[in-house]
């Protein structure tokens, strides 16, 4: 298969295998290091990573350094790389770089790795004894968890996803433990959906969208998980269970009675892995799920607001005691991992993998490091105050809008492990014209656009074109279908830790106004939204980009 150099994308900088071979695996790396940190950024990933020629941003409309003119409401896909967290990248670049000068680069790597898994622990409050396993994605890590899985039940493993409609794009391959794209994170060239050797398998899809007209969560959810894992063990299956907390709405699927049901019908037949990768739920209720054994997928990303990609799985104390003891591996598996994505802990499993850095994933994670330290370094009542003030606002305005329809929340059976994540953070809604939903590509058009200044494009009153020219990302169209029914498409303002962050002032009154100012802006975004709507032809009408 043909590769590109550690730690690099298929667009960064190579080295041919002349000055490979006469300058050594570690001295090679070493100089990747020198890369511009832009380039670096962006590398170490998959294709979705890649930057447009023309605009220099990825698909998710995203530059490799920060945009602050660039109002950001996408948490629930991807945000621009804020001024704190490309410090923090450019600084540890630098004293891994020192580091390096006395050892070899590996080694001052992997110890790197090794702290950064106990600074998630300690913003996470995570037992000493949970351990991390870092990876270029939440996509990624999917695959790991099915190695994980398949390691501790001993049999063949049926994945049953839970939210199949509203995961990654990518989970519908590896729930199969097939390649979800065509060039892994390691540079390893692939045939999309082609099996990832040792790891193929079957999966079972259970969506969550209620098949009845509207938008809302199907109400047998909890039976039809039920009917999912009793089928696959009646067929001498074990089963990865992959639970929804929470999906690209929002929404949290199957309910605890149901988790609890299972438990008890078959214990040691069903590994639960919790897709958590938007990491909207309280730090108490993550600690709930890894005490139960669980494992679970999280991304530096998403509510934190971290650059794409960064991406992990906690794996539980009593589990991880057993993995060290691995026998056979999955062979694809060396694609999707190099030796410092595993804990030390691990020493057995680790001596199988190449030390491999990836340079580009390591500063994705410095950058979401420093996100979720800043956020967790706000009190939680003021935390808990900025979300229901935020949650409260964006609801009203939506409503209000003659040019939105909201998509009503799930049932939720949020308590006190939801901490601040007892409020939503996630608000979906459709567009309307005329009164009825528009079409998917206007849907995509319109998203695209307030990505764009349009002050050239809408004709109007100066006050019309200055709302026109304000860039501006959201969350991107989610494609909900059913059958008998058109598909439609939904868009989402979302709340991110950096919002909480930046509103945050010891001063109560400057919080305030701090809060009172990203709800103006959010108001500025639904305006230009209304706008782009009343002027059709002035969008522009690419096909439509899904997560």
């Amino acid at each position: 298969m043909r590769r590109e150099p550690f730690g690099m994308s298929a667009g960064a900088s190579r080295l041919s295998d002349t000055e490979r071979a006469s300058d050594g695996g570690s001295r090679y790396r070493l100089r990747d290091l020198f890369t511009p940190l832009d380039t670096l950024l962006v590398s170490g990933g998959d294709p979705r990573l890649a930057l447009d020629p023309k605009d220099r941003v990825n698909a998710y409309g995203c530059a490799p350094s920060p945009a602050p003119d660039v109002w950001n409401f996408a948490s629930s896909t991807a945000s621009p790389i804020s001024q704190a967290g490309y410090d923090r990248a450019a600084l540890a670049r630098e004293e891994l770089v020192h580091k390096s000068l006395f050892d070899e680069v590996e080694v001052a790597f992997d110890a790197r790795c090794e702290d950064m898994r106990d600074e998630l622990r300690g913003h996470l409050q995570l037992s000493p004894r949970v351990e991390i396993v870092f990876s270029p994605s939440g996509t990624d890590s999917q695959l790991h968890a099915l190695f994980l899985a398949r390691a501790v039940l001993g049999a063949t493993t049926v994945t049953v996803v839970v939210g199949a409609d509203q995961t990654g794009s990518g989970t519908v391959h590896t729930a199969r433990g097939r390649h979800f794209s065509t060039m892994t994170a390691s540079g390893f060239a692939v045939r999309k959906d082609g099996a990832v050797v040792g790891l193929a398998g079957d999966s079972i899809a259970v969506p969550l969208l209620d098949p009845a007209p509207g938008i809302a969560i199907r109400p047998d959810a909890d039976a039809a998980v039920l009917r999912a894992v009793e089928t696959s063990l009646a067929q001498g299956q074990r089963v990865l269970l992959q639970v929804m907390d929470s999906s690209k709405l929002g929404w949290r699927s199957p309910s605890a009675v149901c988790l609890d049901e299972i438990a008890r019908r078959w214990p040691g037949k069903v590994q639960v892995v919790v897709d958590a990768c938007q990491a909207r739920l309280g730090r108490r209720r993550l600690r709930s799920y890894l005490d139960r054994g669980y494992m679970v997928l999280i991304t530096g990303s998403k509510f934190f607001g971290g650059p794409a990609f960064s991406g992990a799985l906690l794996v539980p104390k009593g589990l991880s005691r057993s993995l060290d003891r691995v026998g056979e591996l999955a062979p694809g598996l060396f694609h999707y991992a190099g030796r410092s994505d595993w804990p030390k802990a691990w020493t057995t499993l680790r001596s199988r993998f190449e030390r491999r850095p990836n340079f580009g994933q390591w500063l994705r994670w410095e950058a979401a490091l420093a996100e979720i330290g800043s956020y967790y370094a706000v009190p939680g009542a003021f935390r808990a105050k900025a979300l229901t003030q935020l949650a409260a606002g964006i609801d009203s305005m939506i409503a209000l809008s003659p040019s939105l329809r909201a998509v009503p929340a799930a049932f939720d059976e949020a308590g006190v492990d939801d901490e601040e994540f007892a409020q939503r953070t996630i608000f979906p809604f459709m567009l309307l014209r005329d009164g009825k939903p528009v079409s998917i590509a206007d849907t995509g058009a319109v998203h695209r656009a307030l990505a764009r200044d349009m002050n050239d494009d809408i004709t109007g009153s100066a006050a019309d074109r200055q709302v026109a020219a304000q860039r501006c990302l959201i969350g991107q169209p989610v494609r909900l279908e059913r059958p008998d029914a058109a598909p439609q498409a939904v868009l989402r303002l979302c709340i991110g830790a950096r919002l909480v962050t930046d509103a945050w002032s010891a001063d109560v009154t400057q919080a305030q106004w701090n809060l009172q100012h990203m709800l103006d802006r959010i108001a500025h975004v639904l305006v230009k939204i209304e706008l782009l709507l009343g002027r059709a032809a002035a969008v522009p009408t690419q096909p439509v980009f899904e997560v």
